[in-house]
């Protein structure tokens, strides 16, 4: 016999099952490894902005470039098991014993620019080796194929190492253009003060001998391009070119004032939300990872943008 009670009862365990997102909030995780790097900002800020559209809980943390911050960061996530992590410019090598613990933990994890790991559900990269030549190919045809550059690395992000390592094999074939002097930045939290010292030593010592100059990523350039506009350089006077694209790189690039010509951009904001709606397929409507990507990573498109196209980005 059915009565009035039983059916109050079966309608609410109806609406319980039919409503489990009021029952359980969606709380993620966007760790950023140096917030004070404009492209670590933008892409955890991009997936914050996207998370929070949806209705759930961003919490957005800032390891400054520090890697045991960034350890117990992830550790500390681990014990408070948001329903997923993105982690932006990580390091999954580094870490791999937090990234072990997430993955026991059944948390998924999903990165921006790290390099790939076992322990996460992918990367969402661009191709770094195509990146790198194309940054290399636009130097070397700015110059003919003859002359001296400066060089700008940072051989603690798998990103900008590669980068650095694709410059190296086109110079290797084409001999004209020789490196007079490289600065490699070696601090994370200071990075600032570090390129404007090691390369203010550069300039002094080169820089009447110097044709090009290519840096790693924007944030490098930035710097560099303060201090060649000190100097008294012009736009074109030294063919100069980095890596990354965003809103100050393009202002710069379309500046006369401003000695940077050229950059490869990198679709950062895009990728914060790519990783959003990651976890929104994978991890909560259950749709099998390899329908997103089969592989480690998940590719996007960087293109160059330099004088004849800037203005398409502005």
């Amino acid at each position: 016999m059915i009565t009035r009670r039983n059916t109050v009862l079966a309608g609410a365990a109806l609406a319980a099952v039919a409503t489990p997102a009021l029952a359980q909030p969606v709380e993620i995780a966007i760790v950023g490894f140096q917030m004070s790097s404009e492209t670590h900002a933008r892409a955890a800020n991009a997936a914050a902005a996207a998370a929070r559209q949806r209705g759930w809980t961003a919490n957005v943390l800032n390891s400054d470039g520090s890697l045991p911050r960034h350890a117990e960061q992830l550790d500390a996530l681990v014990q408070r098991r948001p329903r997923a992590i993105i982690a932006c410019m990580s390091r999954p090598v580094e870490a791999e014993a937090q990234y072990q613990r997430a993955k026991a933990a059944g948390i998924p994890v999903v990165t921006i620019m790290s390099g790939a790991s076992t322990h996460n559900l992918f990367d969402i990269q661009v191709n770094e080796y195509k990146v790198g030549a194309d940054a290399a190919l636009w130097l070397l045809g700015e110059l003919g194929y003859q002359g001296n550059i400066l060089t700008q690395r940072f051989e603690g992000n798998v990103g900008t190492r590669i980068r650095g390592k694709v410059l190296d094999v086109v110079l290797s074939e084409n001999t004209g253009v020789r490196v007079l002097g490289t600065h490699t930045m070696a601090r994370t939290q200071s990075w600032r003060d570090d390129v404007r010292q090691g390369f203010q030593a550069l300039l002094l010592r080169h820089a009447a001998q110097t044709q090009g100059i290519w840096a790693s990523f924007d944030g490098q350039a930035f710097v560099i391009d303060d201090l060649l506009k000190a100097r008294g350089v012009r736009k074109g006077q030294i063919k100069f070119v980095s890596i990354d694209g965003g809103a100050e790189t393009y202002a710069r690039i379309a500046d006369p004032d401003s000695t940077l010509m050229a950059t490869v951009t990198i679709p950062f904001e895009e990728m914060g939300v790519k990783a959003v709606d990651a976890v929104d397929q994978i991890v909560l409507k259950g749709v099998p990872k390899e329908t997103i990507t089969t592989g480690p990573y998940l590719f996007m498109d960087a293109m160059l943008v330099d004088g004849n196209n800037v203005r398409r980005f502005m």
